[in-house]
């Protein structure tokens, strides 16, 4: 499975640039409602990819900031936003460094398989609460850490490792569940949704789809709002 997702896909096919998505054929922002209404907000785009996410917040009002650490990723997201007429602020830099940014004046952070390839989270997340206000939110998705542990070359579904392994793998850090957790209270931050989504129904499944993910959760999804007020 991919870490990464591209605006435009080798098949020609693309992702939404009107609705954030957070993983292969799970649902979208317009029905988790993770981040609620962006109009007028300044949101950060932490690991924008080719920018498909970037463009769905400034076509729905936020003034974005968009940060990846790949020079390619970041020439796609140049690209897709001029094509597509809207105005962003894009970054080339490490996902934890964000001292161009002044601290408590960021409404939410987005963050949707970018963090997979990071192996300093924590710092990160430190970075994460010191740029956002009070009470505002982190919402990131990774690839589930139990799909890891799946031979997606097998088609019977058989484990491959097990569930701590932290050795990386397709480019990934995979995480348990339990080390999220800690990593962000440690960061100051409070968990109030986890969820694991099911595919949902479609004629067509993308390119990222393999017919594990109908039995194992292929992505995790978190918001964590930072304490203090």
């Amino acid at each position: 499975m991919p870490q990464r997702f591209s605006a435009a896909t080798p098949a020609g096919r693309h992702l939404p640039t009107d609705v954030v998505t957070y993983g292969p054929d799970i649902a979208h922002e317009d029905v988790l409602k993770l981040l609620g209404t962006v109009e007028g907000t300044r949101i950060v785009d932490l690991g924008c990819g080719a920018g498909h996410n970037t463009i769905a917040l400034a076509r729905q009002g936020a003034k974005v900031i968009a940060i990846d650490e790949s020079s390619d990723q970041v020439a796609e997201a140049r690209a897709a936003c001029e094509r597509e007429g809207v105005k962003v602020e894009i970054h080339h830099t490490p996902l934890a460094e964000l001292a161009f940014i002044r601290a408590d004046t960021i409404d939410a952070v987005l963050s949707v398989h970018g963090l997979a390839p990071v192996q300093d989270i924590d710092r990160v997340f430190r970075q994460v609460d010191r740029v956002l206000r009070p009470g505002h939110p982190l919402v990131f998705s990774l690839p589930h850490p139990a799909f890891a542990m799946v031979d997606t070359n097998n088609p019977e579904c058989q484990v491959r490792r097990t569930y701590w392994d932290p050795t990386t793998i397709d480019g990934q850090v995979p995480r348990t569940i339990h080390h999220l957790f800690t990593a962000l209270s440690r960061a100051n931050f409070r968990v109030d949704t986890v969820l694991e989504p099911e595919p949902i129904a479609m004629a067509q499944r993308s390119e990222h789809w393999h017919e594990h993910m109908r039995f194992v959760p292929a992505t995790l999804i978190v918001r964590a709002l930072k304490q203090g007020m």
